[in-house]
């Protein structure tokens, strides 16, 4: 069976995905994004490439996993209130985009996947489609709370939450230090602003299961 494209079969070694993570982070810092390859990184970690092409079918991807998140996200716990919901996840995006190694390679990363399709359309189904899931089953506690009163265009959602974070971090360069708290709180006025305002015709949440 295949996921992805890439090989199913007996459960991951987590040993070795570790390995994958500190020598693609390693060599970051020491050679730079322009200057890792997956022989690199394989050599680095003790393993052999085809260990690395099991799970990733291109190095984009095993840097990016390495860098930010891999294909599995964990929603953030339920805290009782969209509120606190939206400040668990503002936190976690935070957390993934500001260590050392996403802040030296990220964007070179991302103007590439950019620059070719067939990429760019690997990434969204592997590492973007995981969290649009997320958002919407956080925003969905929210309705079922009724603290909304339906479900937001979850495309905007996320486009509007995790590019805020990019936006600040990679072409602002501010301290991230309050980020979580004071995106939560706009984030979260936002949305219960426009809770009852119709959607635009022909328009529909954008989170397709």
């Amino acid at each position: 069976m295949e996921r992805n494209g890439q090989q199913v079969g007996r459960p991951r070694d987590s040993r070795v995905d570790e390995a994958i993570t500190a020598a693609v982070q390693k060599l970051l810092g020491e050679v730079g994004y322009a200057g890792l390859t997956v022989a690199a990184v394989a050599e680095c970690a003790g393993i052999g490439k085809a260990s690395i092409y099991r799970r990733y079918a291109t190095k984009h991807e095993m840097i990016f996993a390495a860098i930010v998140h891999g294909e599995v996200l964990e929603v953030p716990p339920d805290t009782g209130s969209l509120l606190g919901d939206l400040t668990a996840l503002a936190r976690v995006i935070v957390g993934h985009l500001s260590n050392p190694a996403a802040a030296g390679a990220l964007m070179s990363l991302l103007g590439e996947i950019a620059a070719d399709p067939t990429l760019a359309e690997r990434f969204t189904t592997t590492f973007v489609e995981p969290e649009r899931v997320g958002n919407a089953e956080l925003l969905e506690r929210a309705v079922r709370r009724g603290e909304l009163e339906r479900l937001p265009d979850i495309d905007l959602f996320h486009a509007m939450f995790g590019g805020t974070v990019l936006s600040w971090l990679f072409i602002s360069h501010h301290d991230p230090h309050d980020l979580p708290e004071r995106l939560a709180r706009f984030a979260c006025a936002a949305l219960r602003s426009t809770a009852h305002q119709p959607l635009p015709p022909n328009r529909v949440p954008g989170y397709r299961r």
